[in-house]
């Protein structure tokens, strides 16, 4: 057998592979051997077949599979010996006239390689921020928990502070459904003053559009999709079940107890630190999912290499369940290409700067992520063993594996753009980064 490479241009090669009877007659013997002892023919013990008909019979098919088994086999150790890095994978050019019945055979394939990259994590201007809570967030959040953990009392009738129970209806458009809502939710004076000074049991009659601030809050009124309700305007009926107002919680021991655990906070300072402290932790997350967002854009654009544009679009249209035509696989191209660059980009980053995981350091990550999950259900102190369990259950599923090794690279790569790359910081408010990042 003989394995040769030649390469058209730096991005495509084509590899070339004979194969001679001496490879594969004695593996091809070996199999029809295994045969003829199992074979079951009329007018033939079992093993006695002659070899002659067991040939006749599945000489040309197993000769073919072992061909095909060597070929795929030597093909694979020929590109880790040559340490080619390539794209997608080999694909064999069609001879139309490939004639199975010869002794020796000839097979090529397409190849595209991966280009040389040199990356520069200094190009580009990448705004970075610091998302800050401020008094006017903190105060809101105390007034927030003050209602959420403060004494339910029931009303006679809705007022400006209430909070109505009821039902929504349209009988032709199928609409009944139970809602929560404040007289804050509802979107001017006159739909106001259709609700202050109702009881239970009053039907109001009302429109559905301009009726809340919020079409978020309409859509979870009437059950339907946000997409669904923005130019809806039908007539609604509310029937009220309930009205109540909630009785601010004092800002005392057992209130800060309550919200933080036993001893936790011992006073209003400590509790607005508290909150800052927890809010900007949340912040922290999002504006770093935003800095890396922003990071990969910018190593896309200022990251200039060639890729084997054509031996991909053809590899994307036979990479799938089903064959694409020409047309198909070139679109697939275009939506895939952005994607494919930085896959490249970030792995040289990685090889460059020894980014890489090991299993303990994915276990232990696994383990710190599900200590987060359980902690939100209340089991703050978990035992080791446990946790080790959990995360080997959770490791053991390839999907759940790939998608926390991701996670894992990602904020490895953050911590190193970060130490490697000068942002132009802004320290901005939660409410202006929303404006700003997402217009």
């Amino acid at each position: 057998m003989n394995i040769t490479k030649e390469n058209i241009d730096a991005l495509n090669a084509v590899v070339k592979v004979d194969i001679t009877a001496e490879d594969y007659q004695e593996k091809v013997a070996s199999v029809l051997k295994d045969y003829r002892k199992k074979a079951s023919v009329p007018g033939f013990r079992q093993g006695q077949v002659p070899m002659g008909l067991v040939k006749k019979q599945y000489g040309k098919s197993v000769m073919v599979d072992e061909v095909n088994k060597l070929l795929q086999e030597s093909l694979n150790n020929f590109l880790a010996e040559e340490k080619l890095d390539i794209l997608g994978n080999p694909l064999p050019k069609m001879d139309g006239e490939f004639n199975w019945d010869a002794e020796n055979f000839s097979f090529e394939f397409e190849l595209g390689l991966a280009p040389e990259i040199n990356v520069d994590l200094t190009k580009g201007k990448i705004k970075k921020y610091n998302i800050i809570a401020n008094d006017e967030l903190i105060d809101k959040e105390v007034e927030n928990l003050q209602n959420r953990f403060g004494n339910v009392i029931t009303q006679e009738e809705v007022a400006e502070n209430s909070t109505i129970a009821g039902v929504f209806a349209n009988e032709e458009e199928g609409i009944e459904t139970k809602a929560s809502l404040t007289i804050e939710d509802i979107k001017g004076k006159l739909n106001t003053k259709k609700f202050v000074g109702s009881k239970v049991g009053d039907v109001l009659e009302l429109k559905s559009k301009n009726l809340f601030n919020e079409d978020t809050k309409l859509a979870a009124s009437l059950g339907l999709k946000v997409e669904d309700v923005a130019d809806l305007a039908i007539p609604l009926t509310f029937k009220i079940e309930e009205i109540s107002y909630t009785e601010p919680s004092e800002l005392d021991q057992e209130f800060f107890d309550k919200i933080f655990g036993e001893g936790v906070v011992s006073s209003v300072t400590e509790l607005r630190n508290k909150i800052k402290e927890d809010a900007e932790g949340q912040f922290a997350q999002q504006a770093d999912q935003h800095l890396l967002n922003a990071i990969t854009e910018n190593l896309i654009e200022n990251t200039s290499f060639d890729l084997p544009k054509e031996f991909l679009i053809k590899w994307l249209g036979t990479a799938g369940e089903k064959p694409l035509t020409d047309e198909e696989a070139a679109a697939e191209y275009e939506k895939s290409e952005k994607g494919l660059r930085y896959q490249l980009i970030e792995g040289k980053i990685m090889a460059d700067n020894d980014v890489k995981v090991d299993f303990q350091e994915l276990k232990d990550y696994a383990i710190g992520f599900i200590r987060q999950q359980m902690a939100q259900f209340g089991q703050m102190n978990p035992e080791d063993k446990e946790l080790e369990d959990i995360a080997m259950r959770v490791l053991q599923n390839q999907d759940e594996a790939k998608r926390l090794q991701t996670q894992l690279i990602s904020n490895k790569l953050l911590d190193l753009y970060k130490e490697k790359i000068s942002f132009d910081e802004k320290e901005v408010t939660y409410e202006d980064f929303v404006k700003e990042v997402y217009k």
